[in-house]
């Protein structure tokens, strides 16, 4: 088909690009062993993190869903991009041109998400330079009497959309975007007589991804006769959900991830005043509650480390109150610890900063308090303390509020100062405390025998490591194995040949060991590790690939190729043992010294011993 991007260009992107660079835009790794790196899984919600990336092989793998593949692969999942717009994203990352066969561009059916990303970063560009305009004064003079100076504009890339119908989609046009991919972008509008720019005599803010690309905006009003809404934010797009996305990400992730902690604030300008007073952790939703989704995203970013703080800014009012009530039933899919801080006299963190000054913005987040403290003092609020029944309604409301609270010492103290609020017997708060957890824990019902069992899925049909026996013949093999795939060169052509001819005890190693087999004679050839798992049945590939990304118990590099060469060593070792053993018992059952047989065995043994000395060098 014309238009493809040549196989030789594909090969040298993946050469020259890092995967643990990509896919740490995405997730907070840190160090897993020796070439290996591991975060929490981006595909899946887990606790504790399974998924691994290994630089130096160029894939990643995550043991608890199964999701592997190499960076194009990777991106492709996050970004729903096509697999020739991913090769295009990462080859201008590492500054690589490439070429089309028959000299054509890419042909693709349905949006072009790399058009639309370019269109984005477009607009973000024409919208800064027009901050300059004196059409743009008014802006101006609203961040500066905002405490914001020019050099802030630039660090957040504040801009201005001109009060003109169509002067973004002009100058869109003439940089030859088709009015379709603006107004799939977000930037147009449709009306009756045609499309128009959606943001109109406006500060525009851009919202980016983790990468730095330019998924939406978000524009606040200026004028009075303007009559849309004080903040007016890109539409669902392809490439842009507010559900999904957090302003200041990009700029605030690695202290978020250094620091194990992220401030969420409610303004694009809240997020400016905290980073330019040196809390460089917070960042904001984009027109929509913070959600579960976010979540999500932050504990990719930060890690799951329960001494990590989540730190909720609300204002004092009703409104307030409902969205920290709603933080705190999202709050259990944090490890993190969570609190919540209010500013003095209910200001939000931007006016704070510009009326007090950075040291009272610093020590309003010091003087945070966990959310379950206010959780439970709004529970109890909402009962007549000075009757019975709500006293004893206030308790079970409380109760489940306590019982959830992670650390052991400060559950006991909340279950003493529950007692106090309410005057109850501190035996009686902790049995309400109790029945409150096992209430929790109660298992769901089996099924009921009619119920037909849910249809088996890719991951279910899949053999992983996990499903094998975890005894010490097989651990063993596993471990050999992976040091052959991980480390064919070290191990070297003539040990790999004598390993996968061994006896395993485990039927799913053996096909493993015979697809290393089928590929000893191009082992120095680039796609070897790739020719190998997919040359063992589509059910085993997941073992394959688990074995080859799986971290090596080393951590110091020097010491790998002694480990490995001794942990293949063994398992040949293993397997001549045997053999040895049995032709002893053979030469047992044989009677007379003097038969040929009896001698042939012995030089057998004598060999084998010999192969099994020469495994172990002086």
């Amino acid at each position: 088909m014309a238009g493809r991007i040549r196989a030789q260009d594909i090969d040298e992107v993946k050469a020259r690009v890092n995967i643990a660079d990509v896919v740490s835009d995405y997730v907070a790794l840190k160090p897993g062993g020796v070439d290996s790196m591991k975060g929490l899984c981006p595909f899946h919600d887990e606790r504790s993190p399974s998924f691994h990336v290994r630089p130096a092989l160029g894939y990643y793998h995550c043991f608890g869903c199964g999701e592997s593949g190499d960076a194009i692969s990777f991106i492709q999942n996050m970004d729903h991009l096509s697999f020739a717009e991913t090769v295009e994203r990462l080859a201008a990352k590492v500054g690589y041109t490439l070429t089309y066969e028959e000299g054509g561009a890419p042909q693709r059916s349905g949006p072009n998400r790399t058009r639309l990303f370019a269109a984005n970063d477009a607009a973000a560009t024409f919208f800064a330079e027009q901050l300059a305009s004196d059409e743009a004064a008014i802006g101006r003079d609203l961040l500066l009497s905002r405490g914001f100076d020019e050099a802030s504009w630039a660090r957040f890339g504040v801009g201005y959309a001109r009060n003109s119908w169509e002067s973004l989609k002009q100058h869109l046009g003439k940089l030859g975007f088709t009015e379709e991919e603006m107004s799939l972008a977000g930037l147009l509008s449709q009306g009756q007589r045609g499309t128009y720019d959606r943001f109109r005599g406006r500060l525009v803010w851009p919202i980016r991804d983790t990468s730095g690309q330019t998924l939406g905006f978000g524009a606040r009003k200026l004028r009075e006769d303007d009559n849309g809404p004080k903040y007016l934010n890109t539409p669902e797009t392809p490439i842009y959900h507010k559900s999904k996305v957090l302003y200041g990400l990009d700029l605030g992730k690695r202290a978020i991830s250094q620091n194990k902690r992220v401030i969420v604030v409610e303004g694009y300008t809240d997020v400016m005043a905290c980073h330019l007073a040196g809390i460089t952790e917070a960042v904001a939703t984009c027109g929509t509650a913070f959600g579960k989704e976010h979540i999500s995203l932050l504990r990719r970013v930060m890690g799951d480390d329960v001494s990590a703080e989540v730190i909720f800014t609300f204002d004092p009012d009703e409104a307030g109150q409902k969205a920290a009530l709603k933080a705190f039933a999202d709050e259990k899919q944090f490890s993190a610890q969570t609190y919540m801080a209010v500013a003095p006299d209910g200001l939000d963190p931007s006016d704070l900063r510009q009326h007090r000054g950075d040291e009272a913005l610093t020590a309003m987040f010091e003087a945070k308090k966990p959310l379950f403290e206010f959780a439970l003092r709004q529970a109890i609020g909402r009962f007549d303390l000075n009757t019975v029944e709500g006293r004893s309604s206030a308790l079970r409301a409380a109760a489940p509020i306590v019982a959830d609270i992670r650390d052991e010492g400060v559950r006991k103290g909340y279950a003493r100062e529950l007692s106090l609020m309410l005057g109850a017997d501190l035996a009686d708060v902790q049995q309400a405390m109790r029945s409150a957890h096992a209430n929790q824990q109660m298992v769901i019902e089996e099924p009921p025998a009619w119920m037909p069992p849910p249809e088996e899925t890719a991951i279910e049909r899949q053999i992983t490591l996990r499903m094998l026996p975890n005894t010490p013949p097989v651990r063993a093999e596993r471990d050999a194995l992976m040091a052959m795939l991980q480390y064919p060169e070290t191990v070297g052509v003539e040990m790999l040949a004598q390993a996968v001819a061994v006896q395993f005890h485990e039927p799913t190693f053996g096909v493993v060991a015979q697809s290393i087999a089928q590929q000893l004679t191009s082992l120095d050839q680039p796609g070897w590790l790739d020719r190998v798992i997919t040359g063992v049945p589509e059910n085993m590939q997941s073992v394959a690939r688990e074995l080859a990304l799986a971290p090596i118990p080393q951590r110091k590099v020097e010491g790998i190729a002694h480990y490995v060469t001794a942990i293949v060593s063994s398992l040949i070792e293993r397997d001549l043992l045997l053999l040895k053993q049995e032709m002893l018992s053979r030469l047992q059952r044989i009677e007379d010294p003097q038969d040929a047989m009896f001698r042939q065995l012995q030089e057998q043994i004598r060999m084998l011993e010999q192969a099994r000395r020469s495994l172990r060098p002086e």
